[in-house]
């Protein structure tokens, strides 16, 4: 097993140096994200565990744009294929468009970036059949399961072929066997497409089941506290989970996670 508190992956495709987020608040200005620095590898699946307003969901949003960064600096370094889009984002909640069907709905990415239709809707029917879908082609989200959507989410991301996909606790609002399919989905499609994949996750059975690495965050102000090295052979499935190795790797994450967890409720208003 292999733990450290710094690590660098050779050839980044992203590069986070000392970001900090500070966020205003009736009592001043709170720190949330503190000098936090990574560097992910051109495709890896990183996943990103902590306790609960660590900073996580924060330090994904700014990779995304979707945050301004307080302080540092953060790169993806952009491939040279014209008109690829930089990131796609997978939140918990099921962002489909509930007056498009299914079909529509994994071909918006497409259709916003102009490719024609009938090569969209083919792309679209491909990913829809990779996981199952086919025959839901022209269902309406509100026809559907809460596993089926988030299927809808996941694909709809990935057939726009982005340059990394940020995913935020995708899994987390799914029930416990619905979550056990789509892991075993995403290390499939993840083995086949080699995205680059930053993982947002609170089950440690999660992180290290999909995850090249493990990033450990403290608790807030968030700070890397330690990095895992997932040595599990590829291709991996469930049964990964009922070895020795994989209990191993729990352990140690959760012996130093556990501590956070507790200074986090200290520290909670």
């Amino acid at each position: 097993m292999t733990m450290s508190t710094v690590g660098a992956v050779a050839a980044p495709k992203i590069t986070a140096r000392n970001v900090s987020k500070i966020y205003p608040s009736v009592d001043g200005s709170m720190l949330a994200l503190d000098d936090f620095s990574l560097d992910v590898a051109d495709g890896e699946f990183l996943a990103i565990v902590g306790p609960s307003g660590c900073g996580k969901s924060t330090f994904l949003r700014m990779l995304a744009g979707l945050e301004e960064i307080s302080a540092g600096a953060i790169d993806i370094r952009r491939s040279d294929v014209p008109g690829k889009p930089l990131n796609s984002v997978v939140f918990q909640e099921y962002a489909i468009f509930p007056w498009k069907t299914l079909l529509d709905n994994v071909a918006f990415g497409l259709e916003m970036r102009g490719i024609g239709r009938k090569e969209r809707l083919e792309t679209a029917r491909y990913w829809l059949d990779r996981v199952g879908l086919s025959k839901f082609a022209g269902y309406y989200p509100h026809q559907i399961s809460g596993g089926m959507k988030q299927r809808v989410s996941i694909i709809r991301a990935l057939a726009n072929d982005p340059e990394v996909l940020l995913m935020d606790e995708p899994l987390g609002a799914l029930d416990a066997q619905t979550r056990v399919v789509l892991q075993e989905e995403l290390l499939r499609i993840w083995e086949e497409t080699r995205k680059t994949v930053v993982y947002i996750t609170h089950s440690l059975d999660e992180a290290v089941l999909l995850g090249d690495r493990v990033i450990l965050m403290s608790a807030q102000p968030g700070r890397r506290l330690a990095t895992f090295d997932i040595d599990l052979p590829r291709p991996r499935t469930i049964d990964a989970m009922n070895t020795t190795r994989f209990a191993e790797y729990r352990a140690a994450i959760w012996d130093q996670l556990s501590r956070e967890v507790s200074r986090a409720m200290e520290i909670a208003p």
